[in-house]
């Protein structure tokens, strides 16, 4: 967000520099208009930063607008300098995203959890399964734990041979037969998270829209827990 600000206010300064140096002043909404239009075009989609980046290849706003004034030639030469703006300016968002990327990190790492749970005031714990057991949320454990949580890694195979290949039919338990709801995510981190808990209340399953990650605890946040 704040990236994306500097942007358009690098594009502002272009902009009122190209309009400053115009022999006659062009009307500063239609400078305007032509900067919107010239940000169209041919883009190419890459994977970049775990999303996917548009690379813009080629310039249609400004084909659109040469094609609208090709016939006026003083007019496309007053507002030619914004159509190309306009198409330079994907380069501009285009890079002010790239430059977020380490910024966003540094402020909201990516892999600590008060990323995804920097506030548990109104936090508690809902059932998700038939064999999710009568527990409460210890709060107290909770906030002393929270900042203390490892990352490990997700045995994805070792769990499904635990919780269905080697679990007769009538046996089998979710493993994450509970929901931490009322949570907040760090302020200003736009992301949002879904949290699991798991069965013996040490384990914390972390579901955001592209990546699960999975934390512990030395000691159990539910009450009753083993």
């Amino acid at each position: 967000m704040v990236m994306d600000l500097l942007a358009i206010f690098v594009i502002g300064v272009l902009a009122y520099r190209i309009y400053k140096k115009q022999e006659e002043e062009p009307k500063k909404w239609k400078a305007f208009i032509v900067i919107i239009i010239g940000l169209f075009s041919f883009s190419i989609t890459m994977p970049g930063f775990d999303a996917f980046v548009k690379i813009p290849i080629l310039p249609l706003g400004v084909w659109i607008l040469y094609f609208i004034y090709r016939n006026k030639v003083e007019k496309w030469v007053m507002y030619r300098r914004f159509a190309w703006l306009g198409f330079i300016a994907n380069f501009i968002f285009l890079a002010a995203a790239f430059l977020s990327y380490p910024l966003q990190n540094a402020l909201y790492p990516e892999n600590e959890l008060s990323t995804y749970m920097a506030s548990v005031k109104e936090a508690e714990i809902v059932s998700t399964h038939p064999s999710a057991e009568k527990q409460q949320l210890d709060k107290k454990s909770l906030k002393s734990q929270m900042n203390t949580m490892r990352k490990d890694s997700i045995p994805s195979e070792e769990w499904y041979y635990n919780t269905v290949v080697n679990v007769e039919p009538e046996d089998r338990k979710e493993r994450f037969p509970y929901q931490l709801t009322g949570t907040e995510t760090k302020w200003g981190s736009g992301t949002s998270a879904v949290i699991y808990v798991e069965v013996d209340g040490k384990g914390l399953l972390v579901w955001t829209p592209t990546k699960q990650m999975y934390y512990r605890a030395d000691s159990s946040i539910l009450k009753g827990g083993k």
